[in-house]
């Protein structure tokens, strides 16, 4: 997929290689643009992009994701400096965001492409995810909420979305974010 290198927000490479050290989470909370924004703007996120994965399609377009067709989910990438910004942290961004109860969709934001993943890449982030998700949702609980229905999957192939849709919302300031999250605080205890 034909992208800008830059990132439209703070010009840092999109694409690695990333400076030595850094880490990358994905994950999918529904539309992808109010997701990449949440992240681009915490200090010692080192970049963002939007794309697909988790499905069976190879270069997948919006188009077919959108059809349900392709198993992919819309995802963010989150590329991060763990000195500046923690892994729990950015878990934090991500249960607090939207709402991991929603089964294929994210308020009125309906289909398989919307739905709620976290892709991990190691043993140590598999736990810290696991770990994170029974504390929120234990916070979920106790407000009301029932099971975090969240994916949470090895690390597949990421594949960029259409160049339009990179920082979107910084493009186009007025543009369509549905994330809004439970209203749930998520008190980060294990990182």
């Amino acid at each position: 997929m034909e992208i800008s290198e830059k990132h439209f927000v703070n010009g840092n490479n999109i694409r690695s290689p990333y400076p030595d050290g850094f880490l990358e989470l994905r994950v999918g909370m529904g539309c992808f643009w109010g997701a990449e924004k949440m992240f681009w703007q915490l200090e010692g996120v080192h970049t963002t992009s939007v794309g697909y994965s988790g499905g069976v399609k190879d270069e997948p377009t919006y188009r077919e994701v959108c059809s349900g067709t392709t198993g992919h989910a819309e995802v963010v990438s989150v590329v991060y400096q763990p000195e500046l910004i923690s892994t729990g942290e950015i878990l934090k961004v991500f249960w607090e965001g939207h709402d991991p109860t929603q089964y294929m969709r994210q308020g009125n934001d309906v289909g398989s492409q919307y739905r709620s993943a976290v892709f991990y890449s190691d043993q140590s982030m598999l736990e810290l995810i696991e770990t994170t998700k029974a504390q929120y949702q234990l916070s979920l609980n106790n407000a009301g909420y029932g099971d975090i229905v969240t994916e949470v999957l090895q690390t597949q192939t990421f594949h960029y979305a259409e160049d339009y849709h990179q920082q979107y919302l910084a493009k186009n300031p007025d543009g369509y974010c549905g994330h809004g999250g439970c209203g749930v605080s998520f008190n980060l205890s294990a990182d």
